[in-house]
């Protein structure tokens, strides 16, 4: 059976690893000239710069399948956040996963007492539910989700906003409450984490298993068109024209709409992530936390990456990545001015003259959106004609885990068909 992936990302690098493990003659088409999609890392004067803010959780189900994690040589950001306000920062963290957070959590005074007790509660409740039950369940806003469970206004306002804000791209809540259980439950239950050499180091990964599986992997070949006539199909590589016997659309949502006429999520998120550098001697107290503006969106997170991931800056600098949510008109230099602004504000006893801009990564299809009652929108696997599947965490939810487990559902939906 000759099978073609289209699409280099973690979706279609699970499917095409997955049918040549079945004996399926496999070959992918990229139009980039390296694998990947929307989860890749640069190389900036010495710093790694992943694309955009993105971490792994370990207890994703479908990375402890498809990933060797101790080959990745992860490195683990500190459990919970500090909240920051104009001259005000506090701790606010689950000290089973970090007992030194303890005593900064119990006197934290940005959320009450009783918040900290609803989520110790909050996170034996979902330990006892599987995923499947989680992504199944009843949902609401995961605005009004915290309001029937009793979360104060305080507490929504300087964490729930910024830290899932961050998440979801969507600082108003108005994610689906599903989104919420299942990446605190992640959260709660693993670590986040992003690979010692940078994210880019998973798609490597995947693609060295892939082409060990048998696979043919041709980067900078785009796919232009695909045509379907009962059970053939045709593809269109540039000037090469393939006759598979099965295809897997494995693009970014809009391309694989424009391949397959099947409707795709059009409503994206948006985020500008600023890459800045300080000199390690200017030391931030948050360790390895995660930084939320409590106070307002510019930015939204700053996330000390070589505090988690030395490996991340040269001997001597630190690395920030501070993300702004939505689309920002403002250019380069004036984002940069903004997070200066913000860190002064918040560490009014430092001076952060010497904060230097590496680059902007402005992402304008970061994710999709995902109200209440999303997934019943979402595309099939199998909801092409012909002998045609989709891989891509649109099929599932807009996440890592989406997308490696839609790459192994696209390559089991081809073997049943084939079969």
């Amino acid at each position: 059976m000759h099978v073609v992936v289209v699409g280099g990302g973690l979706a279609g690098l699970v499917a095409a690893r997955r049918l040549a493990e079945s004996g399926a003659e496999v070959e992918l088409f990229e139009r980039d000239d390296r694998v990947g999609g929307r989860v890749r890392s640069r190389e900036v004067e010495g710093f790694t710069l992943d694309r955009g803010f993105q971490v792994l959780f370990t207890g994703y189900p479908a990375a402890r399948r498809e990933l060797d994690l101790d080959a990745l040589d992860l490195r683990a950001f500190a459990p919970g956040a500090t909240v920051a306000k104009p001259n005000h920062r506090s701790t606010l963290a689950d000290p089973r996963g970090d007992p030194g957070a303890a005593l900064p959590t119990l006197l934290n005074r940005d959320v009450t007492t009783r918040d900290k007790l609803r989520l110790f509660r909050l996170q034996g409740d979902l330990r006892d539910r599987s995923v499947d039950e989680i992504l199944t369940g009843e949902e609401t806003t995961i605005r009004e989700y915290l309001d029937e469970r009793g979360f104060s206004s305080a507490f929504v306002e300087h964490f729930a906003e910024p830290f899932y804000g961050g998440i979801t791209l969507d600082r108003s809540l108005s994610t689906s409450s599903r989104v919420f259980e299942y990446t605190f439950k992640m959260l709660a239950e693993s670590e986040t984490v992003v690979p010692a050499d940078g994210m880019a180091a998973i798609p490597e990964q995947l693609r060295s298993r892939a082409e060990a599986a048998g696979a043919t992997l041709r980067t900078g070949r785009p796919v232009t068109d695909l045509e379907v006539d009962g059970e053939k199909v045709i593809v269109e590589a540039g000037n090469e024209r393939v006759f598979p016997d099965a295809v897997v659309v494995a693009t970014d949502p809009p391309t694989a709409g424009e391949l397959t006429g099947v409707e795709t999520p059009t409503d994206a998120r948006a985020c500008v992530t600023v890459h800045c550098s300080l000199p390690d001697r200017q030391e931030l107290d948050t360790g390895s936390r995660i930084v939320l503006n409590a106070a307002d969106t510019e930015p939204n997170t700053v996330a000390p990456m070589s505090a988690a991931a030395p490996e991340y800056a040269p001997e001597g600098r630190q690395l920030l990545f501070a993300t702004f949510l939505g689309e920002q008109e403002a250019d380069d230099e004036a984002l940069g001015a903004e997070v200066r602004s913000a860190l002064e504000a918040w560490y009014p006893e430092n001076s952060f003259g010497d904060l230097e801009v590496l680059a902007v990564d402005r992402i304008d299809f970061a994710q999709f959106a995902q109200p209440p009652g999303f997934r019943a929108e979402l595309p099939a696997v199998d909801a092409p004609d012909g002998p045609v599947v989709l891989a891509g965490d649109y099929t599932q939810w807009s996440s890592i885990q989406g997308a490696l487990e839609s790459g192994r559902q696209a390559a089991e939906a081809v073997l049943e068909e084939r079969a």
